[in-house]
């Protein structure tokens, strides 16, 4: 599970990086939010997946609750899913 963990925590740091410093100016600054509509929906899936996981793993992984809401609240920081990734999840 930890594994698939880093998968989708890593796709999912990824598409929010492309939504924010990407698809989102495009919008603003061009009109065109056919970028927005395109990375939204997997982004979102890919957010509840992770914060579905890393609810599941939260007792497999002995994390205490304070570690827990750092992985949680590190999904809507941009960089947040990397630095989990390297933190919390590479070691384990």
């Amino acid at each position: 599970m930890n594994t698939i963990f880093r998968i989708v925590a890593f796709f999912e740091g990824l598409s929010y990086l492309l939504l924010l410093f990407i698809a989102v100016p495009i919008k603003y600054f061009q009109g065109d939010d056919s970028y927005v509509k395109m990375l939204g929906m997997p982004h979102g899936m890919l957010f509840m997946l992770y914060i579905i996981i890393a609810i599941m793993l939260f007792k497999p992984m002995k994390w205490s609750f304070k570690t827990l809401g750092i992985v949680l609240i590190a999904s809507i920081i941009p960089f947040g899913t990397f630095y989990v990734d390297k933190k919390y999840l590479k070691q384990a």
